[in-house]
């Protein structure tokens, strides 16, 4: 049986600006962009929750929700090194980390002798850890396996820990909201009402089948985590699959040559972004992404092994297309990188 600790900071940017501005803990605080610069909130304190300020929220919605809402434009620099002491901390308790986030990662201790085997007793000594060393709170979930742990370390945020043991699964997924399991997004979970299905208590009761049929992949995924089923080891090194770029306009857009203009000015930002990553030309496909007015988004990507600047006006008259002449507020491009193995040398030339 394996044992799986997730663990998940606090509203990380937020706690470390309260941390070092303690004056910042009683008021509505949030780290993102400006309203004027059409930004969203990356994260905010549990003050400003309490007004519905949420992350990916736009900036100038939050500020209507709550117009005493502190807005700082983040440390990255700062949040990133905090985030290495974290990993440090973790890594005192195991080799098989998976960090998923600045500000998160599954731990497995499935064979640790540290505190006779207990990974409740980890847990709680990795959050002491944190709280003593670095003046931050933690979230913790304890579990069998990737999934039940995710959604335990969210059962008592902030600052709390949840243990689910083997025997405790059955009744616990059963009541379990299918729109909390990861990997099942919101047009899912649309489709699932539809059929009738809330809780992974339906899905058992469901017509296996039937579910397979409707939902394919997703299907399989559902009744396993129906059933706590998550088999999936922890990927404790990840290759980068992307490297992309994008801006968001001060005012939305209506004409597509409005968005062709811009792609001079991101391939010239994707060029520095791939050469401060020493990018040798390693190719697998090129991508277009398009956010309308109405924050429906849109990627249209072709598989390629040669990179062309040219293609991303063809991309992007794709995805306009796919509007139906909607205003547009952000665009993006984006390069797919090649698997280690299928790596091809190109000339590096964004020309």
């Amino acid at each position: 049986m394996r044992k799986i600790i997730h663990v998940d900071m606090d509203c990380f940017f937020a706690a470390v600006e309260m941390r070092d501005n303690p004056a910042l803990v009683s008021l509505p605080l949030a780290i993102g962009g400006s309203a004027e610069r059409r930004g969203v909130i990356a994260t905010c304190n549990y003050v400003a929750r309490r007004y519905g300020v949420r992350s990916a929220m736009a900036t100038a919605y939050a500020l209507r929700l709550c117009p005493r809402l502190v807005l700082l434009p983040g440390r990255m620099a700062l949040y990133s090194e905090v985030s290495r002491q974290v990993m440090r901390i973790f890594a005192r308790y195991s080799q098989i980390i998976e960090q998923v986030s600045i500000d998160e990662a599954y731990l497995d201790v499935s064979d640790s002798t540290l505190f006779q085997g207990s990974a409740t007793r980890i847990a709680e000594a990795i959050r002491a850890d944190i709280r003593q060393e670095l003046q931050l709170t933690a979230s913790a979930g304890v579990a069998p396996n990737k999934f039940l742990a995710k959604i335990a370390s969210e059962q008592n945020k902030p600052d709390g820990l949840f243990v689910l043991s083997p025997a405790g699964v059955p009744p616990f997924v059963r009541q379990l909201a299918l729109s909390k399991i990861p990997g099942i997004g919101g047009k899912t979970a649309e489709r699932l009402v539809q059929l009738g299905l809330h809780t992974c208590a339906d899905v058992q009761q469901f017509p296996r089948r039937q579910l397979l049929y409707l939902l394919g992949k997703t299907g399989l995924m559902l009744l396993e985590r129906a059933y706590g089923i998550d088999e999936r080891p922890l990927q404790t090194s990840r290759e980068r699959k992307s490297v992309g770029v994008e801006t968001t306009f001060p005012i939305d857009i209506v004409q597509e040559e409005q968005g062709h203009a811009m792609l001079p000015e991101l391939l010239a930002e994707l060029s520095k972004r791939l050469q401060r990553r020493e990018w040798q030309g390693q190719i697998a496909r090129q991508g277009v992404k398009i956010k309308f007015s109405d924050f429906h988004q849109t990627t249209v990507e072709r598989s390629v092994n040669r990179f062309s600047p040219q293609l991303y006006d063809e991309l992007l008259h794709e995805a306009w297309l796919r509007g139906g002449g909607k205003p547009v507020r952000l665009v993006g491009i984006s390069i797919g990188l090649p698997e280690a193995a299928n790596v091809l040398q190109l000339p590096l030339d964004l020309q």
